[in-house]
């Protein structure tokens, strides 16, 4: 999370009442007023000092003072001091932690049910919206090809991506092959081209066909021509995400009027824009948190986007995170969002 520069930090004091004017607030909704953080903050303090102390933070930019209350809320300022600085953040308990590995585990051979379970888990965790963006496929390199004689002049090809993925093709030729044609031409491909991005493999196909005319029989030949058509190119990102708990978000007062929700649901069906700002977190080291107008939409201006990039080997491949109101638990929120990545990664390695 990269923090704004703060010129002249709040002292130790301010910051203290701070903290515990944002985490009442969190708790409860309502401004909060000078004699309750007298209770709240353990400090032997006045009320006067303390609402001294407040018109300080007020001038800064960290808090704000509705007109129908004489207590004071959080700003994106305030918010962004206390998710870098103050805030104590609370790791996962041991069984959610088991629960949330169990559930992706579960789910990992099946890319759209990870992708739909990861965010249903972290809706259901965080009582926010969870998103998750479909695995970028960066790579493609083929490992193994097989092929099966099927009937009516059809092949199956069976190929085998990047040690996980099996992708099945159907191939026609002009007359029947043997399973012995077929394994030998299996076994010259993958003597020839295992390793390699199955788009060089097509080109080199194509290149090496006329150079090997005469080193081949003619059977094989043809059954390698016809399978460069199963070398399709690597496939491109689908540019998607998948967004679970919507609604959770109906449950918060700041977000309930029909102006509000309207701008937010707006926004997430735009899907550009939420591609957007998750794309934005997909090279960032660890979890990022965007706090109002940081997201850079209108839309979002009363919500935090809490994301984190998940990574398959040492490639970033998607990025998962919660949309929610500014006044979210980024004490709980923060570290789930980071270990659901750290799990999927691990769930992910071959």
């Amino acid at each position: 999370m990269s923090a704004e520069a703060i010129s002249n930090p709040p002292s130790d004091r301010a910051q203290h009442l701070l903290r515990t004017l944002i985490q009442r607030y969190i708790r409860d909704g309502q401004p909060v007023g000078s004699r309750t953080l007298s209770k709240d903050s353990g400090l032997d303090l006045s009320p006067a000092t303390i609402r001294n102390v407040m018109s300080d933070l007020e001038d800064m930019g960290m808090v704000s003072a509705p007109h129908t209350s004489a207590g004071r809320v959080p700003t994106p300022k305030g918010y962004r001091l206390f998710v870098d600085t103050l805030v104590r953040y609370r790791q996962p308990k041991d069984g959610d932690i088991d629960e949330l590995r169990s559930q992706i585990e579960r789910r990992v051979d099946d890319e759209g049910a990870l992708v739909s379970s990861v965010s249903n888990l972290l809706s259901d965790f965080t009582n926010l919206a969870g998103v998750v963006t479909v695995p970028h496929a960066q790579h493609a390199a083929l490992r193994q090809i097989e092929f099966l004689p099927l009937s009516e002049n059809r092949i199956l090809a069976i190929l085998v991506i990047n040690d996980r993925e099996v992708q099945n093709r159907i191939l026609h030729t002009d007359k029947d092959y043997t399973a012995s044609e077929l394994q030998q031409a299996a076994n010259f491909i993958n003597d020839h081209y295992a390793g390699k991005e199955l788009s060089r493999v097509r080109e080199k196909i194509v290149e090496d066909l006329d150079q090997t005319r005469d080193s081949m029989n003619q059977a094989m030949h043809d059954i390698i021509a016809v399978a460069q058509s199963a070398m399709k190119e690597a496939p491109k990102s689908r540019g998607e995400f998948v967004l679970a708990g919507e609604t959770n978000l109906m449950g918060f007062a700041e977000l309930s009027d029909v102006d509000t929700l309207r701008r937010l649901f707006e926004a997430f069906s735009r899907k550009r824009l939420i591609l957007d700002l998750l794309d934005r977190s997909i090279h960032a080291n660890g979890v990022q948190v965007f706090i109002g107008a940081e997201s850079g939409y209108e839309m979002l201006d009363d919500c935090s986007v809490v994301t984190a990039p998940y990574h398959l080997d040492d490639d970033t491949v998607g990025v998962l995170g919660v949309i929610g109101p500014t006044r979210m638990a980024y004490d709980r929120v923060v570290p789930i969002v980071d270990i659901t990545a750290r799990l999927l990664r691990a769930a992910l390695k071959p």
